[in-house]
């Protein structure tokens, strides 16, 4: 059998490439969330952006969407989403888990490290869920759209019109919910410019990518599982 294009009847059944980029989707959300926590800067020469460590391996999590969503259809990209959600969930409830008791004298991390690198954590994560969620569910439904209106041409329309509208919505709304009523309005807007024009210009640069993945996928056989 082989990774030919999606059967939105969801009757295809359950392969090795699918598990490969749920696995690739699932860790990635939960990496973003575990170093959301610091922010740093990138300098890529011709701007500086200011960014939460989370940034970097995120867009990971749309081109992964958008394979799923091309092979497998909207349904099936739907569920990984929802899975990832409780995943997060899950990494929530054992990073508090792991905050509850306390640290041995010789711990290589101590429990203020711990409390410093964790203790917002739920913050985090609930403001990652929210961007999460309406931005994942959005990128998969504008993918589906380009996909329909261009008769299954135009890869890199479908990946980049629903990403960059997608990525939009999310750092807006992952910024508001972690900052609000802690940074001023116009630093918040800073942060949401540099995070979209980042995820935007990854977007943009994984395109290349999308096109192999999708020509690769296409001639590698598996079998269902």
């Amino acid at each position: 059998m082989s990774a030919t294009a999606f059967d939105e009847s969801d009757n295809r059944p359950v392969d090795t490439i699918f598990l490969v980029l749920a696995a690739v989707f699932l860790s990635s959300l939960v990496v973003c969330n575990l170093i959301a926590n610091k922010f740093l800067t990138v300098d890529l020469g011709f701007k500086v952006f200011t960014l939460s460590a989370g940034a970097l391996p995120y867009p990971i999590t749309f081109l992964a969407t958008d394979l799923l969503s091309e092979f497998y259809g909207r349904r099936r990209a739907n569920r990984v989403v929802m899975a990832g959600f409780a995943a997060s969930l899950f990494a929530l409830l054992a990073l508090w888990l792991g905050g509850q008791f306390e640290a041995i004298n010789d711990s290589p991390v101590s429990q203020a490290t711990y409390q410093a690198a964790f203790g917002n954590t739920w913050r985090v994560i609930g403001a990652s869920m929210t961007a999460y969620l309406v931005a994942q569910f959005i990128d998969v439904r504008l993918f589906h759209f380009w996909r329909d209106l261009t008769k299954g041409k135009h890869l890199w329309l479908r990946n980049n019109a629903s990403t960059v509208v997608s990525q939009l919505l999310d750092s807006v709304l992952v910024v508001s919910v972690l900052f609000w009523g802690v940074k001023p309005g116009d630093e918040m807007l800073t942060i949401v410019l540099d995070l979209w024009l980042f995820k935007a210009l990854v977007a943009f640069v994984d395109t290349p990518l999308f096109y192999y993945f999708t020509w690769l996928l296409k001639r590698v056989p598996t079998r269902p599982l």
